[in-house]
């Protein structure tokens, strides 16, 4: 080579200026340790594709295809910014036992309606009622049979029952009715005679004491009573001049019927079929 282009070669090289202070070899130093955390750009761009969704049809949007050459740059922190973390102390830890700083209420109710309302379930619109069903009106017509039905068998039930009640009460089991009386069978306002009738297993017994003496008792046989219930019908006794011969005759009352008793010679008999009779309820 030409020593004269050496020369020249040799004089456009810049010259390295060696630090003349203390000062100066420090901050050479410090340019030095920054410059080697540095990272060399790479001389190439590298395409780095992303899942985007299209916005071609965005406005004023073009998809976006390459990072840029700055997302290339190392994330590495510099020597500065390390030395300010160092310098940064880290938070202290807070434990359980310290006491929570207070909150404003005024500030806490309005957040907290806030997460009610955010909370609640969406609730639908009530539905409007239905109107009710129209029945035709046979249908309450037999109801209303069905009803008053039920009710006068109940009410017959409890009638009867109430009245077997005070039947019990009154002329106990076997039914049993005693009277006294003056029919002229020795017997006196002041000794009358005794009967007492007795309904015994449906069959109808009238037993009289003439003056109240019972060595001279007679028994007399009443009907015979057919039906339900009928062992506990009551027999009733009452005395009434029914053929008109001034004697006072004997009525035996079973439920509303009447037997008569003739007073003829000292006794009853049994009234003949076809026999006048005059008989007054009272």
């Amino acid at each position: 080579m030409n020593p004269s282009h050496l020369r020249r070669a040799a004089e456009s090289l810049p010259l390295r200026q060696l630090p003349h202070s203390d000062d100066e070899r420090v901050s050479t130093v410090h340019e030095e340790d920054e410059a080697s955390w540095k990272e060399v750009r790479p001389t190439s761009v590298v395409r780095r594709y992303q899942v985007l969704a299209d916005v071609k049809t965005e406005v004023g949007r073009v998809r976006a295809d390459a990072l840029p050459e700055s997302s290339l740059v190392s994330t590495r922190p510099s020597a500065a910014q390390r030395q300010s973390e160092m310098r940064t102390p880290a938070p202290a830890r807070r434990r359980a036992s310290e006491r929570q700083p207070a909150v404003n209420p005024a500030v806490a109710a309005p957040e907290r309606a806030r997460e009610r309302r955010t909370e609640e379930p969406l609730r639908s619109a009530p539905l409007p009622q239905q109107a009710g069903r129209r029945y035709h009106w046979l249908l309450w017509l037999g109801l209303f049979w069905l009803a008053m039905v039920v009710g006068w068998v109940v009410l017959t039930a409890l009638t009867g029952w109430w009245q077997t009640t005070l039947d019990d009460w009154r002329y106990g089991r076997p039914r049993t009715f005693q009277i006294d009386a003056v029919v002229g069978h020795n017997d006196s306002p002041t000794n009358p005679s005794h009967f007492i009738a007795l309904n015994l297993n449906r069959h109808v017994e009238i037993i009289e004491f003439p003056g109240g003496d019972a060595t001279k008792a007679r028994i007399y046989v009443g009907p015979v009573l057919v039906g339900p219930g009928q062992d506990l019908a009551p027999v009733t006794l009452s005395f009434q001049d029914v053929n008109g011969d001034g004697k006072p005759d004997m009525v035996v009352t079973i439920e509303g019927s009447h037997f008569f008793f003739i007073n003829e010679n000292g006794s009853f008999r049994p009234a003949r079929p076809g026999e006048p009779l005059r008989f007054t309820s009272s």
